[in-house]
């Protein structure tokens, strides 16, 4: 019999926000693999875990499926996990998932944290549809072009940014989209956790003269019908 895959959701910030089931199976699983070892082991320290990790990150995840492929199939349970929040969502995981399945492995998820579920409910923004884009395209006119591409879109738009490019990214879509209410959610769940809410030109001179630091989560109201 094969062993289980178990996509394992972990803080975003807070080390306390994980669940008991989590903490259960991260204990329990032959090996977990982990976007950085550097970071999980932080989580790990912190509850008492002691178990083999492996590196498992973009771009080599895909050296590493054989190998935990193999695991499971001896019968052994094997625990994905990423630097935070949830696996797969803007992280390494889905080629490994993909694969599990094909061999007939139980893909098994253990909800919890994701940081655009959290801004999304804080934010203040429509919540009964929304959007969720990942990251933009690197270069600037591709992102421009990515933002042209959801200028119809009705639903809160949620994007993951870097902090270094919040500023320029917020010109061009007042450029693209117009005037639109916008939240920055930063460093969520953290020390340092911060809310700027509203309409682009209010947020983007609220920043003009800060260096944003952390992860960003960018929401940017839908269009208005």
């Amino acid at each position: 019999m094969f062993g289980s895959l178990y996509i394992i959701a972990t803080p975003i910030g807070n080390l306390e926000d994980i669940t008991l089931r989590a903490l259960r199976l991260l204990g329990e699983v032959a090996v977990i693999a982990c976007e950085d070892t550097r970071q999980t082991v932080k989580l790990l320290n912190k509850y008492g875990i002691r178990k083999e990790l492996i590196s498992y990150y973009q771009p080599r995840e895909g050296r590493k499926i054989p190998w935990l492929l193999d695991i499971l199939k001896k019968g052994k349970d094997v625990a994905l996990v990423s630097d935070s929040g949830t696996p797969t969502i803007s992280d390494p995981g889905f080629r490994l998932v993909r694969e599990a399945l094909k061999e007939g492995i139980k893909v098994i998820p253990v909800p919890g944290p994701t940081a655009f579920a959290a801004a999304l409910s804080a934010a203040g923004l429509p919540t009964h549809r929304f959007k969720f884009a990942g990251f933009p395209p690197p270069k600037r006119e591709a992102a421009r072009k990515w933002l042209v591409s959801m200028k119809e879109e009705e639903g809160t738009l949620i994007i993951y940014l870097p902090a270094r490019k919040v500023a320029a990214f917020l010109s061009d879509a007042a450029e693209v989209l117009g005037e639109r209410q916008v939240v920055i959610a930063r460093e969520l769940t953290k020390v340092y956790e911060e809310f700027i809410r509203g309409n682009i030109g209010e947020v983007g001179a609220a920043i003009a003269s800060r260096v944003l630091k952390g992860e960003i989560t960018l929401l940017i109201r839908g269009k208005m019908k």
